[in-house]
């Protein structure tokens, strides 16, 4: 018994002090946590979402999901070839221009009306703690801090691993001017280094006006928190962007629910909405919308055209990594809704005629042929 209880307190203390390392962040202090339970988000000691949000669908336990996370994954999770992309040079781009570049998952820069926002990035080549586990798709990886101009604004939508990545943001720190994100967040960028005037920590509806004519208002989502053992202590959201000449959603992570419907009718039309197309299930529907939903949702928002993002980088479900943006398209044909779907690092032009191929496609078949041989 004293073997079984000092191999418990050793797996214990380890697993402590493993997660105490920088890239685990900093839970807000005693102070920061009285403020944040003034928010009406935060009820329980935690932040909630506006409905009933469960981790999972009704009748899915949690061994069923790591059972089929282990035995029922789709063959095709992963690409089985380099996927292609495009190298933008961010450093010498037209100041004049108004565009985007997506650089897979949920990681994307814009320019728009001479100012710079990078949002999500993510590009140390994995999505977790360690470095081995939820590795990026091959090809990916093509672009790295040192290839980013000034950034004016560093946008993180909530604190998951897939979108706030230690190693990226420390590497940009110098290039930051500042971050604007949702509340507790920021615990997180001061034990890296950032200054806390550097950091525009908000609750849902509240609004930032910027400099030159910028607005960020703040807005609900329907996701969850935590880079460790407790969730829900740092608030999760959604934005919208204002520019002197573009009126953008920029959604993060979330269930289908009906904040889109009301920040359509609230701060719609949009331009443009970026929304989450991948690394759903039907068991953790809430969390995550179906491709049919995201196409909803755009509809919600009013947005003349759509975007999604959450895919083609990491596999964090069961789904095939093309099967997002086929189901994604499908239902935007058939609503008549405009759909951007670049490859990795290319030019999207946010004013103006975007030509795009299903480069998808081509991958499917070179992965046919591969196998074929």
């Amino acid at each position: 018994m004293f073997i079984v209880l000092a191999i418990v307190f050793v797996l214990v203390w380890g697993i402590y002090l493993f997660m105490q390392q920088p890239p685990f962040g900093k839970a807000p202090d005693s102070k920061t946590r009285q403020q944040l339970q003034l928010s009406p988000q935060y009820r329980d000691q935690q932040f909630q979402n506006e409905h009933d949000t469960p981790n999972l669908a009704e009748g899915v336990s949690y061994m069923k999901v790591f059972k089929d996370f282990f035995f029922h994954k789709s063959k095709r999770n992963r690409p089985s070839v380099t996927l292609p992309s495009q190298k933008t040079e961010l450093r010498h781009l037209d100041p004049a221009l108004n565009l985007l570049v997506w650089f897979g998952h949920s990681s994307y820069f814009i320019q728009a009306d001479g100012k710079t926002f990078l949002v999500d990035p993510v590009f140390s080549g994995h999505a977790s703690p360690v470095n081995f586990t939820t590795k990026s798709f091959p090809g990916t990886d093509q672009y790295q801090p040192e290839d980013f101009p000034a950034i004016d604004y560093l946008v993180i939508s909530h604190d998951h691993w897939d979108h706030l990545d230690y190693r990226t943001v420390t590497a940009l720190k110098s290039k930051v001017g500042q971050v604007i994100t949702g509340l507790g967040v920021g615990s997180h960028l001061i034990r890296w280094g950032f200054g806390k005037e550097q950091i525009l920590e908000r609750d849902w509806n509240q609004t930032i006006a910027l400099p030159g004519g910028f607005q960020f208002i703040t807005a609900p989502a329907r996701h969850f928190s935590g880079r460790g053992l407790k969730r829900n202590q740092t608030l999760w959201s959604s934005f919208i962007l204002q520019t002197p000449s573009l009126n953008l959603y920029l959604g993060g992570d979330s269930g289908y629910d009906t904040h889109f419907k009301q920040i359509g009718e609230e701060y719609g039309p949009f331009d443009l909405a970026i929304l989450e197309c991948g690394q759903y299930n039907p068991y953790w529907k809430y969390i995550h919308m179906m491709p049919e939903e995201v196409v909803q949702a755009a509809t919600n928002l009013k947005a003349a055209t759509l975007l999604p993002v959450h895919w083609a980088k990491f596999a964090l479900s069961l789904h095939a990594w093309d099967e997002p943006i086929k189901r994604v398209m499908a239902e935007a044909e058939r609503k008549n809704l405009p759909i951007l779907h670049p490859m990795i690092g290319e030019q999207v032009l946010l004013k103006g005629t975007n030509l795009f191929t299903r480069w998808w496609e081509s991958v499917e078949s070179v992965s046919e042929t591969k196998a074929s041989t």
